[in-house]
């Protein structure tokens, strides 16, 4: 019996992202892609489990980062599950809870009311948001992404996508669907 630490073997992320325009109709949908859970989800899921003296929050919410504009020239490194933070070192936090956040258990692919080994976090980044341009993001580009949590209360990364760059205009609504599964 081997007891090579494998840090995110048997967890699963997935993601789409849903782009609509000021009518709201579809502009793109990317479809289902997978994403990178991170070593701090582990620690994160310890920390619930092992209880007092350790300080764990659930989802706070999920980031979003302009990334590199060189990613536009060479793509998008791929995330891994050593990611700590975004690359973006102001990205702009949708807050759970909140109004463009929601979390659901799911049993397949239904909404359930009892706890599941999944979940769906849908987070909607409707018109000016994230308020980029600003004075640390000269675009409103998005190619990066995490879930965030708490931690002894130091946020960490749950999850981690780099992607395409996604350049949102202020009308423009991105849905943003991810499903982890434990």
């Amino acid at each position: 019996m081997s007891l090579e630490d494998r840090p995110t073997e048997g967890l699963k992320g997935m993601f789409r992202d849903v782009l609509r325009d000021v009518r709201g109709e579809v502009v793109w949908d990317h479809g289902w892609r997978n994403n990178a859970i991170v070593v701090d989800c582990r620690r994160v899921l310890a920390g619930f489990l092992a209880g007092a003296p350790t300080t764990t929050a659930g989802i706070r919410g999920l980031a979003v980062g302009a990334g590199l504009a060189a990613w536009d020239v060479t793509g998008p490194p791929p995330a891994t599950p050593a990611q700590t933070a975004l690359v973006d070192p102001n990205a702009f936090l949708v807050p759970n809870p909140g109004p463009a956040f929601q979390v659901n258990f799911l049993d397949g692919a239904t909404v359930s009311t009892t706890p599941t080994n999944r979940l769906q976090i849908k987070v909607t980044l409707g018109p000016n948001l994230p308020p980029w341009p600003d004075a640390n993001h000269t675009t409103s580009a998005l190619r990066e992404f995490g879930l965030v949590a708490r931690l002894n209360g130091v946020d960490v990364l749950l999850n981690y996508v780099t992607h395409l760059v996604i350049n949102k205009d202020p009308t423009s609504t991105l849905e943003r669907t991810i499903w982890l599964v434990f």
